[in-house]
């Protein structure tokens, strides 16, 4: 339960920043670029981290989760309890953005002439699911492969103990939350830049029972799974294997006192 109640927690709070930046981007334009919703993003990661690191190892992403696995950095038995903590959370991140914001999103549907659940919809499904309406499926699928396996590096290597370069603990969350933020600042105008699938599967699954059905679930395009759920646990997978078989043995060997 510990475990549980960690990565649901800390992934609500990630949702919860994140999604509401796009939110209100969306509604509002309350922001004028897309780094700052990147930061937000990351500063949302940072402080999830730190929130539940105590209670869990604070993943909050089942691409990372799936990448400790495979390093045999976390035991298989855990991952169902956490993947279904993660989609729980996101679900609930969902929900809770939709009650803040649900007549603001009425007004906004009936001043554009959205109907909920056309195609036209998912300039405010966008705000809890992604797409990826301007490039093809399979560069779609690269670019979350390849900002989830970056991503998952530079979590291996903040937090390999033989790493002499890597900081203190107390300051990777900060880094990790950087690391979102420049990858979504390269990615996002492709595909949103999910790079986590409970954070898009949570929140889509909330908009097609609110009422966007097809235009969250499979979407206009189609391919949200192969894109924002099998792409991010391809890439950290590829990763998690890159750097345990040829990273992290250069760690050991720079720095073998250090890990005895």
């Amino acid at each position: 339960m510990q475990n549980f109640c960690g990565e649901l927690l800390g992934t609500f709070i990630l949702v919860f920043f994140g999604c509401g930046s796009v939110a209100v981007s969306v509604l509002f334009k309350a922001h004028t670029g897309l780094f700052q919703i990147a930061g937000i993003w990351g500063i949302g990661v940072a402080l999830a981290i730190y929130s539940v690191r105590h209670l869990s190892c604070a993943h909050l992403n089942p691409a990372i989760s799936i990448a400790m696995v495979v390093a045999q950095r976390m035991h298989i038995k855990k991952l169902p309890l956490y993947v279904l903590a993660q989609i729980t959370g996101a679900f609930l991140a969902g929900l809770s953005l939709y009650l803040l914001f649900s007549s603001s999103i009425a007004n906004f549907e009936l001043t554009n002439n959205i109907i909920r659940g056309s195609a036209d919809s998912t300039t405010t499904a966008m705000m809890f699911g992604e797409y990826f309406p301007s490039i093809s499926l399979f560069n779609a699928f690269l670019a979350e492969a390849l900002g989830t396996f970056l991503l998952v590096l530079v979590i291996f290597s903040l937090t390999e103990k033989c790493n002499v370069g890597r900081p203190s603990n107390e300051f990777a969350p900060v880094l990790i939350g950087a690391a979102v933020t420049a990858i979504i600042s390269i990615i996002a105008p492709l595909t949103q830049a999910g790079l986590n699938p409970a954070r898009d599967f949570g929140p889509r699954l909330f908009a097609y029972l609110a009422g966007w059905k097809l235009a969250a679930i499979p979407g206009p395009k189609g391919g949200f799974f192969t894109v924002y759920i099998l792409g991010p646990i391809i890439g950290g997978i590829i990763s998690a294997l890159f750097f345990t078989k040829i990273i992290q043995p250069f760690h050991v060997k720079t720095e073998t006192k250090s890990c005895a």
